[in-house]
């Protein structure tokens, strides 16, 4: 059962960031022929992705960590966790991630990083209260199974996809307002800037369904990948039962890095659930008890 599900979210995120590819490509495309070269656009999307991508390679992590109010954990208050750290990471085969604390009650934690090299995680001194031995080691396995699959160059890949489309279709749709290209005025013309009007509209929202639910599918993987490594499910099953009941959103932090987390440190409502970076945690629990 545990073996299925990892293969069957890697297959499925995988194939839906293949669609925002494509749609960032097809997007560039029409844009690109409505102003004479479609290539040229595609070519045009690939370097902004590109410099875009670079920058959120290399400074992600700092900013997660620093807009999460993360602090390097210490050996004198915080021995249990840096030495949780790094026995999960040694069963997993991982270099020994960097380890943060979080000031904050809420349950909570995050990893970071590009790689596994230069990982980070961060616990919430909740979650360090809250949770017994068990549990802790079931959220921060999750984590470590964040690193080992890495979900946060993945993730940062599909965020950089989808800001490109939103920049893309802005920059179209402002074009258009100004002018646009005043020589297509044939039929083929007129049809590609429908297409392109009606996609610089629509095609934000494609990507952020998109982006949704990949980073759905990705929580699942790492529940399940996390379960794989501690032998125990229960433990982070019983730890997703602590967060679902005493529901406290995290005081301190950007919802820019809310995907992050294990579990959705923002105030939720039943709308907000509807567009949560997080599958139903109802869900996650019954998928791991099954286990």
């Amino acid at each position: 059962m545990i073996y299925e599900d990892i293969t069957s979210n890697k297959a499925k995120s995988y194939v839906l960031f293949s669609l925002i590819v494509a749609l960032v490509i097809f997007l560039g495309f029409v844009i690109g022929a409505i102003y004479g070269n479609g290539y040229a656009g595609i070519v045009l999307a690939a370097i902004v992705a590109v410099i875009y991508a670079l920058i959120s390679y290399y400074s992600g992590d700092k900013i997660a960590l620093s807009v999460s109010h993360a602090v390097a954990a210490n050996k004198k208050d915080h021995i249990y966790l840096i030495n949780t750290v790094e026995g999960l990471a040694i069963a997993a085969g991982l270099p020994k991630p960097k380890v943060y604390v979080m000031n904050d009650e809420a349950i909570n934690a995050f990893a970071t990083g590009r790689n596994p090299e230069n990982a980070s995680i961060a616990v919430t001194t909740g979650a360090l209260k809250k949770l017994n031995r068990q549990e802790l080691e079931g959220v921060i396995a999750h984590e470590m199974s964040h690193v080992g699959n890495y979900d946060i160059r993945f993730m940062m890949l599909v965020v950089v996809m989808i800001g490109m489309i939103a920049i893309i279709s802005n920059v179209f749709l402002r074009m258009m307002w100004f002018g646009g290209n005043r020589d297509e005025k044939n039929g083929a013309g007129m049809i590609f800037i429908l297409v392109g009007i009606i996609l610089a509209i629509f095609a934000p929202l494609a990507g952020e369904i998109i982006r949704l639910a990949i980073s759905r599918k990705r929580e699942y993987l790492a529940d399940a990948s996390g379960a794989l490594l501690t032998r125990y499910p229960q433990g982070l099953a019983n730890a997703l039962r602590k967060i679902k009941k005493e529901n406290m959103p995290m005081q301190k932090v950007d919802k820019s890095v809310s995907s992050l987390f294990i579990a959705n440190p923002m105030k939720t409502s039943w709308i907000n659930n509807l567009f949560s970076t997080h599958p139903p945690i109802d869900e996650r629990i019954k998928r791991l008890d099954a286990m």
